[in-house]
């Protein structure tokens, strides 16, 4: 029998108390040794969730104990990149909460000391892990749809409380960063392609670039029209668009996949592969019951950063799939900035990353 994987969370604000403390207290294998937040009243209370745990005010801290096998890193956006270095530098896998950092400029110094460090870097992009995406990953790799035309996507939340620093781009905030980063990096899963032009559009509403219309192309020359806002109202849905029907996925309503024939005609996809089956109806019903926030899929990508760190399978998604989402993401802030399509091109250049990119005075995509 293999040892506990001694685990410390670096952050405790109100998303790994609802998320990540819950699960990782649950999750087989996993002793929760350590965790590590500023604020008092923050940390007394992820104390009080995890009595046994050794609560730090200072994450350098809890970096320097020996025995720690991994880190779970949740803090404000603009701290991410600071925190996952120092990290990667003691040695620690890391499992980083998206978006990896605030900045290209920043991502290219988290993906180049990940490279250097040969520790396991993991983001959080736990729509991979859930088993709706995954159906239709499947459903869209059997070519059930066709010639695929576009997709369609909306992303958004109620106007809702925030911390200051999530108010303002500059400190992290932002509806690309905070919502969007989700919906880029699902495109990529499903279609397993890159992103090669973006447009957008970015309107300030209620706080600072709260809301953002998307329009992306992907190298194979499909187009994705996305809408995100965080003064709307709770919606997460997913139109893929083919010659020969069209696939749905509604995050919060759906329980399974739905795909409607090109003659209209509506048919639940229940046939899933013995894989999936579990997954799906009653019994995923009954696991986004059990769920925190009813998203199961927290839960599945701790269990497998846990697995990966402990060498049983291959780190997906990882901090170059973070850097990528970031890319699209600056990408469309120059495109909302100039008025013109931006083409996104990433290259690998002696161990650490540069983006090149070029305006396109034509139509957008």
């Amino acid at each position: 029998m293999q040892n506990p994987l001694k685990v410390g969370v670096i952050g405790c604000g109100w998303f790994a108390q609802a998320v990540h403390l819950p699960i990782l207290r649950r999750l087989p294998g996993v002793e929760l040794a350590a965790l590590a937040e500023p604020e008092p009243s923050r940390r007394q209370a992820a104390s009080r969730c995890i009595p046994s745990a050794v609560a730090y005010a200072d994450y350098r801290d809890l970096l320097k104990m020996r025995d720690l096998d991994a880190v779970i890193v949740s803090v404000p956006t603009a701290l991410h990149a600071e925190v996952a270095i120092a990290a990667m530098q003691e040695g620690k896998p890391v499992y980083l909460e998206k978006p990896i950092a605030a900045s290209l400029e920043e991502a290219d110094k988290v993906v180049s000391v990940w490279k250097r460090s040969g520790v396991v870097g993991m983001v959080g992009f736990n729509y991979r892990f859930n088993a709706l995406f995954q159906a239709a990953q499947m459903q869209l790799q059997a070519r059930k749809l066709g010639s695929l035309v576009g997709m369609r996507s909306v992303f958004s939340t109620p106007m809702r409380s925030m911390p200051a620093w999530k108010q303002a781009r500059s400190t992290g905030g932002g509806v690309l960063l905070d919502l969007a980063s989700h919906h880029i990096d699902l495109v990529r899963f499903l279609f397993q392609q890159e992103v090669r032009t973006v447009s957008a559009d970015i309107e300030s509403c209620c706080t600072e670039h709260d809301i953002a219309v998307l329009h992306l192309r992907l190298a194979g020359g499909l187009r994705i029209q996305s809408y995100f806002s965080l003064c709307a109202v709770d919606e997460d849905r997913v139109e893929i668009y083919g010659q020969a029907g069209k696939l749905t996925v509604d995050r919060y309503r759906s329980l399974d996949v739905e795909i409607v024939d090109a003659g209209g005609t509506s048919s639940r996809f229940r046939r899933m592969t013995q894989k999936l089956r579990p997954f799906m109806n009653a019994p995923y019903l009954l696991k986004k019951l059990r769920s925190p926030w009813h998203e199961p899929s927290y839960r599945e990508a701790l269990s497998r950063f846990i697995s990966v760190v402990r060498g049983c399978e291959k780190t997906s998604p990882d901090l170059l799939d973070g850097y990528r989402s970031l890319e699209v993401i600056e990408a469309a802030e120059e495109s909302a900035r100039t008025g013109r399509v931006v083409d996104v091109k990433s290259s690998l250049l002696s161990g650490s990353l540069s983006t090149e990119r070029k305006q396109d005075g034509g139509e957008g995509p």
